[in-house]
């Protein structure tokens, strides 16, 4: 007979309202967002073009800068420009449209990151 694997716990309670799944205290008193939600990573920011799941188009892909999120919406909104293209920052990645990885590094190296080319 296969158990049910549990899949969380408390969610709400009417006590306290939402409660953090990871630390299981009330959002109030969260301990996981009080530890920083910058991710830490290597020191290296990781610049590749991606075509998968895009329906044949390149993307510029901006992984690794370990920076705030505010931060790193204004990293994105940055190399936008300097390409003269649209993107998006989603989960700590940076999407620029089309195929700009060189111009890409060159900002970043321009503002001081560690960069260095992946894949391809």
């Amino acid at each position: 007979m296969k158990s049910k694997p549990s899949s969380g716990g408390l969610v709400y309670s009417t006590e306290a309202g939402r409660m953090c799944p990871a630390c299981r205290q009330p959002i109030a008193n969260c301990e996981c967002a009080k530890q920083g939600s910058s991710p830490a990573g290597d020191g290296v920011v990781r610049v590749s073009r991606e075509t998968k799941g895009r329906g044949g188009k390149a993307v510029t892909v901006v992984k690794g800068a370990a920076m705030a999120a505010d931060a790193l919406q204004t990293l994105g909104k940055q190399l936008r420009t300097a390409c003269g293209s649209g993107g998006t920052v989603k989960d700590g990645v940076i999407e620029i449209q089309g195929d700009h990885v060189d111009r890409v590094m060159t900002a970043l190296q321009a503002h001081g990151l560690k960069v260095k080319r992946a894949g391809g």
